[in-house]
């Protein structure tokens, strides 16, 4: 492909990430905890737009749901974190011009952030028609963050290590989900300390989700639902309890399952279908919950949206 031929920009899209387990192991010499889990990749999603440019832009659009004072658009950025370091590793000159349409909901523990970058490493090597291996871009990702690698696999996959060594797994299921964010967010370092203040004795490593696996192969939500799965639910509604009210009353609406995305703030309930996921959206809302999000799962890793 000549230089008349690359295109002059390109779309990424990359999906909100939940957790359908997270077994957290005692903290390592390093700081990092050991993790068991299992990702799935769920219908709300960024758009990240790269463009060559002469000088280096950044823009940002938003969901009316979210604040664009809650996002950075200095170099603490994930996304453009994700620029600079692919530019390095493959040495091009020159800058691009990055605009980031945010629908995930920030600070939620959902992964908006590690989806920027992934659409960011995606959109930069289709831009630039490098053909990067699937694993380069990979190793690039995990060197981001835990939650990157994922968000280019996507679907739903299990996760070790500190979460970043993924393997797809084989779901055909269709899962249908309620999303309830907040306005008010939940550190993440601080739940997993509270985590090992509450849970001292936990073990080196966690156990492997054998149950929930089962469940996964059968697309049956109830079996599902029964086995989620969340070793920092309990610090994160010990330092919020707010969510543990919203939790059971997400489940008294009719919800199957309720749990918290990630480290929260963000609460996710499983439905039985997509009619059982409006009833329980109609009921948070009347209970005053503005910002409630209908989502299935599971859905594609980062892909090309457009290639103009």
């Amino acid at each position: 492909m000549t230089a008349l031929d690359l295109p002059r920009s390109v779309s990424v899209r990359a999906a909100a990430k939940i957790n359908l387990h997270l077994g957290v192991g005692a903290v390592r010499d390093d700081g990092f905890h050991p993790l068991e889990t299992v990702y799935q990749a769920i219908s709300l999603y960024d758009d990240v737009t790269l463009a060559s440019s002469v000088v280096r832009a950044r823009g940002l659009e938003c969901a009316d749901y979210i604040d664009a004072g809650d996002v950075p658009l200095g170099d603490d950025n994930i996304a453009f974190r994700a620029l600079d370091l692919v530019r390095a590793r493959t040495g091009r000159p020159g800058h691009e011009s990055v605009n980031i349409l945010k629908s995930i909901p920030v600070a939620g523990g959902m992964a908006g952030g590690s989806a920027d970058a992934a659409a960011t490493l995606l959109a930069y090597d289709r831009l630039h028609a490098l053909d990067l291996p699937d694993a380069v871009l990979l190793q690039l990702a995990a060197e981001l963050g835990s939650d990157v690698p994922f968000s280019l696999v996507g679907g739903t996959a299990r996760g070790r290590g500190r979460g970043e060594v993924v393997q797809p797994l084989d779901d055909r299921g269709t899962w249908w989900w309620v999303a309830v964010a907040s306005d008010v967010g939940l550190s993440t370092p601080e739940v997993y300390r509270h985590h090992d203040r509450l849970f001292p004795d936990a073990p080196t490593e966690p156990a492997e989700p054998a149950d929930l696996l089962a469940a996964l192969a059968t697309g049956e939500p109830l079996r599902l639902a029964r086995t989620l799965h969340k070793d920092l639910q309990a610090p994160a509604v010990d330092l919020r309890p707010e969510l543990g009210t919203l939790i059971d009353r997400g489940e008294g609406e009719g919800a199957l399952r309720g749990i918290v995305s990630g480290s929260g703030p963000t609460c996710i309930f499983l439905c039985d279908s997509l009619d059982g996921a409006h009833a329980v959206v109609a009921g948070l809302q009347g209970a005053g919950h503005d910002v409630v999000l209908i989502a299935n799962g599971p859905v594609a890793g980062a892909h090309l949206l457009e290639h103009p």
